[in-house]
């Protein structure tokens, strides 16, 4: 079987984080698992934290072979992770790459030679182990460049519209919305005629909305912004949300506006606000302050937090294989990924490059190349 680098976390009980180069031998696959040599695998927020967990990269020191990066965690957090301290985590939620080995199930062996996604949390790697449940065949044609970004964005941005259909709603709210997962977002919402109310913070941003064709953009850095909230959810009745910071007033801000649209025609005394149920799911951590709710918005609300796998599960595999097939079929045009910059497994563990791409800035998307 072969034998490739790998990059692993260990948040040591000695107070330092170490993400390492590791060379590792794969095992034979399973009946029902494949291995692909992985040739793309996007950086996403979603790494960040398995990769850094509280480290100080300010001070990270990377190691004269550059196969080692060492970073200072403050030792009254270390007993918070005690689930991972010591041990060696492989990083990497997501890529794409050709099926070099495969179990011995026809179904293993039919995707051989064939360029796959995969959703394995080991695709910072030359070589990927995963089960055909976590692999996503692409069409002919589609490079692994193409496919890297299969899984978390795409069923991310169609697992907020189902959701939303699933709790009865029949318009959306998105935080942050000009991000790779937000162009995407917009583009569904477009083709399935879903009303969405963007919410940005630079003009730039409205710009790449605009572009896109996206009908509803409140810049929260205008000085019209409330107001600018309250006209669009008005016009799309919007009573669910998708926030992507997490931190900060901005949650409250859209159940405020969602409570003055849904009780604007109440007559007398309204103790417990409109009955329109109002929701917003936090599902990143963009702002890492604390979420601060004004409570404005009545008694029939809720905030939550929503991630990709607890949808899956809800959605059962026929849902989720419908949502799969969309992403192939559609992979180069409403899920197409676009890449600031390709950077090797080494370049990873930079702390020039780190700098660059844990930024986060929106429209930056920075591409791993493991081979």
């Amino acid at each position: 079987m072969p034998k490739g680098q790998q990059i692993f976390s260990n948040l040591k009980s000695s107070g330092d984080l170490v993400l390492s180069i590791q060379d590792v031998d794969v095992s034979d696959p399973k009946p029902n698992e494949v291995i692909v040599e992985v040739q793309a695998a996007p950086i996403n927020p979603s790494d960040m934290w398995p990769m850094f967990s509280a480290s100080d990269l300010s001070q990270a020191k990377l190691s004269e072979d550059g196969l080692t990066l060492t970073a200072p965690v403050q030792k009254s957090w270390v007993p918070r992770f005690k689930s991972r301290v010591d041990q060696e985590l492989p990083v990497g939620n997501e890529g794409a790459g050709v099926v070099v080995a495969a179990g011995d199930s026809p179904e293993a062996q039919s995707l051989m030679g064939k360029t796959v996604a995969i959703l394995s949390g080991s695709a910072f790697a030359k070589y990927s182990k995963v089960p055909l449940h976590m692999v996503l065949p692409h069409n002919e044609g589609v490079t692994a460049k193409q496919a890297a970004a299969s899984f978390v964005n795409p069923l991310t941005a169609l697992g907020m519209v189902e959701t939303m259909r699933m709790e009865g709603h029949t318009a959306l709210v998105h935080t942050a919305a000009a991000s790779n997962l937000g162009q995407m977002l917009n583009k569904i919402c477009l083709a399935d005629g879903v009303d969405l109310v963007n919410i940005v913070r630079k003009q730039e941003q409205v710009d790449i909305l605009k572009d896109l064709g996206a009908k509803y953009i409140v810049n929260s850095s205008a000085e019209t912004y409330h107001v600018d909230l309250y006209k669009a959810i008005l016009a799309t009745g919007a009573t669910l949300a998708f926030d992507a910071t997490g931190g900060g007033t901005l949650a409250s801000d859209i159940l405020t506006a969602m409570e003055a649209v849904g009780s604007k025609d109440a007559v007398g005394l309204n103790t417990y606000g409109s009955l329109h149920m109002k929701q917003v799911y936090l599902y990143g951590g963009l702002d890492m302050s604390p979420t601060t709710l004004n409570r404005a918005y009545g008694m029939t609300w809720g905030i939550g937090g929503w991630l990709l796998m607890n949808f899956i599960g809800k959605a059962g595999p026929e849902k989720t294989m419908q949502l799969r097939q969309r992403v192939a079929d559609e992979i180069t045009t409403t899920f197409a990924s676009h890449f600031t910059n390709d950077i090797s497994l080494t370049d990873v563990l930079k702390p020039e490059v780190i700098t660059e791409y844990n930024a986060k800035r929106t429209g930056e998307k920075y591409c791993v190349i493991p081979s």
